[in-house]
């Protein structure tokens, strides 16, 4: 129980003192976590430029929203202890888009990306309905758990096909380009961006003080997503609506009520998280460390039975040896005798012949 006390302490000691260093970076000015402003403030059309501006800036194309609609991962309860938050777009050109934010690590998150792209193509087609009105799907997922293995922070992926023996990608024929209105196929399937949020490293002044080049675009997105900043230099497009609409300042006293409230209530989740890791890592290695006892324990009994087996062996052998020759020599007694005896026997033959000899005379 004391050893299990004492690494707590070091596990609580080591996350504060990681908090403490985050919050020393942090600037005095404050704007809202995207996660906030997704269930509060971009569903606003008046805010529809701050997600059209990071969604262009993400598929380096124009993103314009026709509407932003109702997605099963949207709560608003105070209740509410998710660490998972979501929005549904339909673009201009009809395009379907899914952001998607998610705190917590998830085993089976790629077959939800999947799930939620498949859905979305299902609802979105009436019964009926030729294959080419189904719909363009993006699946935009900001993931603050280290979603696979990469050492990159933003991945793109999308579906093309290519010959097993050529290795040449299929392409659309023109008469294809004109029925489904596009000019490849992989604009056809589902296309799945993921932002690895922990993985993007804020930029640092260099060994002489100088400060770090300006960041791209996307990148500035990425900062914000991470750190809840938007630094003065900042162009990315979306950037300038989302510094006035997203400033904590620019909120009313029950939506920083509710907001300090969520970032509290996450901030609970996330220790009851660590102590619960914290519990089953030392509980783990509390397990294990009895079960390697146990298991030297066994070794340490297998070599003393195999000790004394051996010597039970050794002992056996030198009984046979004994044995063996104590046989040997019985033998060798019974040959004496044999010998002896056949003497003996040649003995009274030659005195039965002297007897008969006599006897005549």
């Amino acid at each position: 129980m004391k050893n299990k006390i004492l690494s707590l302490q070091r596990f609580f000691n080591i996350k504060y003192q990681k908090s403490k260093i985050e919050n020393q970076k942090m600037s005095t000015r404050h704007l809202i976590s995207f996660d906030w402003a997704i269930k509060n403030q971009l569903r606003n059309k008046a805010n529809f430029e701050i997600l059209e501006g990071f969604l262009t800036e993400l598929t380096g194309r124009d993103i314009k929203i026709n509407y932003i609609g109702e997605s099963e991962g949207q709560k608003n309860s105070k209740d509410d202890k998710t660490n998972r938050v979501d929005i549904f777009v339909e673009a201009d050109k009809k395009e379907l888009i899914i952001v998607e934010l998610q705190y917590d690590s998830e085993y089976d998150y790629f077959q939800r990306m999947l799930y939620g792209a498949s859905k979305s193509i299902l609802e979105h087609i009436t019964k009926g309905d030729d294959y080419s009105n189904v719909r363009k799907v993006y699946s935009v997922n900001i993931v603050h758990f280290d979603l696979g293995t990469g050492e990159d922070y933003l991945y793109h992926g999308t579906t093309t096909f290519k010959g097993l023996h050529t290795k040449k990608e299929l392409i659309l024929s023109e008469k294809q380009k004109k029925v489904y209105l596009k000019d490849s196929i992989p604009e056809i399937f589902p296309e799945y961006y993921i932002i690895k949020v922990r993985k993007f490293k804020e930029p640092q002044k260099d060994a002489d003080g100088n400060q770090p080049p300006p960041l791209e675009p996307l990148d500035q997105w990425v900062y914000y997503f991470k750190t809840s900043k938007i630094m003065e230099y900042f162009n990315a497009k979306g950037m300038d609506k989302a510094r006035e609409a997203l400033a904590f300042e620019n909120l009313d006293d029950r939506q920083r009520r509710e907001y300090w409230e969520e970032v509290e209530g996450r901030r609970v989740r996330n220790s009851e998280l660590h102590t619960k890791y914290a519990e089953g890592k030392v509980d783990g290695e509390e397990i294990a460390e009895k079960k390697i006892a146990e298991a030297e324990n066994k070794v340490q009994q297998a070599e003393k039975e195999a000790q004394t087996a051996k010597k039970e062996a050794q002992t056996a052998k030198k009984e046979a040896q004994q044995a063996k020759e104590e046989a040997q020599q019985a033998e060798n007694k019974a040959q004496q005798a044999e010998s002896e005896l056949k003497k003996l026997k040649d003995a009274i033959e030659a005195a039965g012949i002297e007897v008969e000899k006599l006897k005549k005379k």
